[in-house]
Formats: structure tokens, C-alpha cells, sequence
């Protein structure tokens, strides 16, 4: 029997037209994670992923200091929303990439001013009435996170080690919440204070699945400059 250990991705690459890769900190804090692991965790049973940019680069990163040559399985599920839709639906007065950057580059604090837009961005997508504007509206995502983590689950029980689960802050809000048992309308509070690359550790057991560790980051102990949350 072996655990779930979510994996939040490294640092993306925040104000770039490629949102979808790491940055140079994303890069190191997916190695350090990979020295850490090497050196704390049994080797895994099963990698998973989703199948975002950001989730492949740090499994490879991750893997790689881990020393590690272990096939990795991309399950769609674990993508993160789509937060270039939520915020066209939410601002749609900002058309496009270079619009919303402008607007960022006029604030004072660029990064404050975008989480407070994302936030009311997701806040809309959740509230239910607006499910028909969206290619992925927020009971399918919600659902299909759900789906994943039982079929996951349900593996590990015959595993005889640890599933590592490469995934985004979305997907790991919405298990938390659901094990947790927060209103499922409350499950992106969970997400903001999740560290890049940070651990969530779900224990796989006769009652169910059980978060017993949430948001840690023993890697990154002691170096303040990897320490990231967006």
C-alpha cells in the first residue's frame, strides 16, 4: 500500500507570453526536490502527471536529481484551469495577452494586482452562474480531479510504494477540500498559500483516502529565494 504525494510545479513563468514553463527559480526548486526526495523518500511506484508544460519540466528536473528513470504517466485530469479563459470571461474588456499586460505594468505591485484579478476570476467561474460561458466549466473540473484521485487511489492500494503525483494548485485544492470536507465553493482558498513545489501527502487506507500532510516544503528550508507561490 503506498501514498499519494502531490506535487505542486515549480515556479512558471509569470508576465511572459509563455506562461507554460518554468523559470529559472521553478528549475532549481524542482531539482532541490529531487535531491530531497532521493534522499528521504523510497523510490516510487508510479510518476503522474498532468499534461501542462510546467508539470512535464518538473518531473524531469524532479526525477533527474533524483537519479531517477521511472516512466511517467499523463493523466488530463491534473491540469490546472484554464486561467487565460477565466479572466477573458471575468475582464473581457482586456483582449489578449499584451492588454492584460499592460495593465499589470500600471499598477503598483504587478503581482498583488493580478492575484486580486484572479481571484474574482475564479470566484465567478465557482459561483455556478456562468457554467455555459466556459469550455471547462468548475463542476467538470471539479469532477474529473475527483475521478482521477479515486482511480489513483485505488492503485495505490496495491502499490508497494508511493504514487508521485506532478500536478497544479487547482487539482490540489480540490482534493484537499474534498478530504478536508470544505465547501466545495471554498476550495480555491486552499490553493493560494500552496508553495511551487510544494508536497501534500494523501495516505491510502481501508476508510478512504486521508490528507496527512499538507503544503510542505523540507526542500526549501534555509533559502528564502526559493520560496515561491506563483
Amino acid at each position: 500500500m503506498g501514498d499519494l504525494l502531490l506535487i505542486r510545479h515549480g515556479q512558471a513563468s509569470f508576465g511572459a507570453a509563455d506562461y507554460d514553463r518554468l523559470s529559472p527559480v521553478g528549475e532549481q526548486q524542482s531539482l532541490s526536490l529531487g535531491a530531497w526526495l532521493a534522499a528521504h523518500e523510497a523510490p516510487p511506484a508510479h510518476v503522474v502527471r498532468g499534461a501542462l508544460r510546467r508539470h512535464a519540466q518538473t518531473a524531469e528536473h524532479c526525477l533527474r536529481a533524483a537519479g531517477l528513470d521511472a516512466p511517467v504517466e499523463v493523466v488530463s485530469a491534473l491540469d490546472e484551469l484554464d486561467h487565460v479563459e477565466l479572466l477573458a470571461r471575468h475582464r473581457p474588456d482586456l483582449d489578449g495577452h499584451e492588454a492584460l499586460a499592460a495593465e499589470l505594468r500600471a499598477a503598483a505591485d504587478p503581482h498583488r494586482a493580478f492575484q486580486q484579478m484572479f481571484v474574482a476570476a475564479v470566484d465567478r467561474w465557482t459561483a455556478g452562474a456562468h457554467d455555459h460561458e466556459y469550455l471547462r466549466p468548475w463542476p467538470q473540473f471539479r469532477r474529473g480531479v475527483l475521478e482521477a484521485l479515486t482511480a489513483l487511489a485505488a492503485r495505490a492500494r496495491d502499490s508497494e510504494g508511493d504514487t508521485w503525483v506532478v500536478t497544479s494548485g487547482g487539482p490540489i485544492a480540490v482534493i484537499a477540500a474534498h478530504l478536508f470536507g470544505t465547501p466545495p465553493e471554498r476550495s480555491f482558498a486552499l490553493s493560494w498559500p500552496l508553495a511551487n513545489t510544494g508536497l501534500s501527502r494523501v495516505r491510502v487506507n481501508g476508510s478512504g483516502p486521508q490528507m496527512v500532510t499538507y503544503n510542505a516544503w523540507p526542500h526549501l528550508a534555509g533559502d528564502t529565494a526559493l520560496l515561491t507561490y506563483r
